[in-house]
């Protein structure tokens, strides 16, 4: 069986009427519009660029690089502040300033640091994203984390000005959580 023939007449096909050079213009500004829109939505309120400055997170994070922070996860109780998140917040001495630590003491936790060994709640804390190289031997007395508020400390223990110099962050100074590395390309992917 062969399929049926179509014959068509033998006028000119009609071609649609072309865009006018305003309409097409208008369409491309209007796109590019709501696509600034929609980034600027995702910006204010999911994920943010932004640049790791200073080396007291090292070897997680290096100076220099570029990671996305998720910045809606903590707002409407969608995800809580988890021990060993890596948190964005405003610093308790000069609010103009971010930084970013690793959460150490939830709510409530007795934090104990005896000769760079950190302590929560008298168990030694299992810390295998700060090597030897980045540890101290400093010692600090215990402290109660305070309702609201998070113990925070950097992964490069040594130089790093965290929760062990100006005390817990208090939960409205939190905005975010890193969570994924995009530059350099080598280190791209997500952040333990």
């Amino acid at each position: 069986m062969t399929d049926p023939e179509v014959n068509l007449p033998e006028s000119s096909p009609t071609l649609p009427p072309s865009r006018s050079v305003v309409g097409a213009a208008f369409s491309w500004l209007r796109d590019l519009f709501l696509s600034i829109v929609i980034a600027v939505l995702v910006i204010l309120f999911v994920y943010q660029p932004v640049k790791v400055e200073g080396t007291s997170m090292m070897p997680s994070l290096e100076d220099q690089e570029r990671i996305f922070i998720n910045k809606f996860i903590y707002r409407f109780g969608m995800g809580d502040i988890e021990r060993g998140d890596m948190v964005v917040f405003w610093y308790p001495g000069d609010p103009s300033k971010s930084y970013i630590k690793r959460v150490i003491g939830l709510p409530g936790d007795t934090i104990t640091i005896n000769e760079g060994v950190v302590s929560v709640n008298s168990k030694p804390l299992d810390e295998s994203y700060v090597p030897p190289a980045y540890r101290d031997s400093q010692s600090f007395p215990a402290n109660v984390v305070p309702a609201d508020h998070y113990y925070v400390l950097g992964d490069h223990r040594s130089s790093s000005n965290d929760s062990r110099n100006w005390g817990p962050v208090h939960r409205r100074h939190i905005y975010g959580k890193a969570v994924f590395i995009y530059w350099p390309l080598d280190k791209l992917g997500l952040i333990r």
